[in-house]
């Protein structure tokens, strides 16, 4: 499998961190942005980066295989009424898909969460995605309702489910 390290995201990997997700972009319509990546500049993410890492609620890892970046995902706390819930996201590159990146990394995530006294962790995944609903309903994420048409791409629209995983 290569040598596998999972370890919070610092403001010196915004670089490695844009080219991971302009590959995972390029690779599903599972994401919200394509191939493009998302707009912003390695100034941007690094500053985004340095944000996440200080919050005590916020949290973005990194999973790097052989020293390069295959996957992303990132706990991001909600405020005032809501500081008990958290919005989740991760990504892996196609080519480490069903390796068992995704459990390893939503471990680490759920983890940080319980520390940091996130009660409920929520999602909202691709309704034809089965192999991601998969994967959290295994960690435990319960479905809570459908975003119809959350997505357009190009003339066809994509329900979405979301999910949520109660910690209490």
């Amino acid at each position: 499998m290569g040598q596998i390290e999972i370890r919070e995201m610092m403001p010196e990997d915004a670089e490695a961190l844009i080219a991971c997700l302009k590959r995972t972009g390029g690779e599903t319509d599972n994401l919200t942005f394509g191939a493009e990546g998302l707009p912003v500049t390695i100034e941007q993410e690094r500053e985004h980066l340095k944000r996440m890492y200080a919050a005590k609620k916020d949290v973005h890892y990194g999973v790097w295989k052989d020293g390069e970046l295959i996957a992303n995902g990132s706990l991001n706390g909600l405020p005032r009424r809501m500081s008990h819930v958290a919005n989740m996201a991760l990504a892996v590159v196609k080519a480490e898909w069903n390796k068992g990146i995704g459990g390893m990394l939503l471990e680490k995530l759920i983890g940080f969460a319980r520390q940091a006294g996130i009660e409920l962790i929520k999602l909202e995944v691709r309704s034809d995605n089965a192999g991601a609903i998969h994967l959290y309903e295994k960690y435990g994420f319960q479905h809570v309702g459908r975003l119809p048409a959350y997505f357009k791409i190009g003339n066809e629209y994509v329900d979405f489910e979301v999910m949520y995983l109660d910690l209490r």
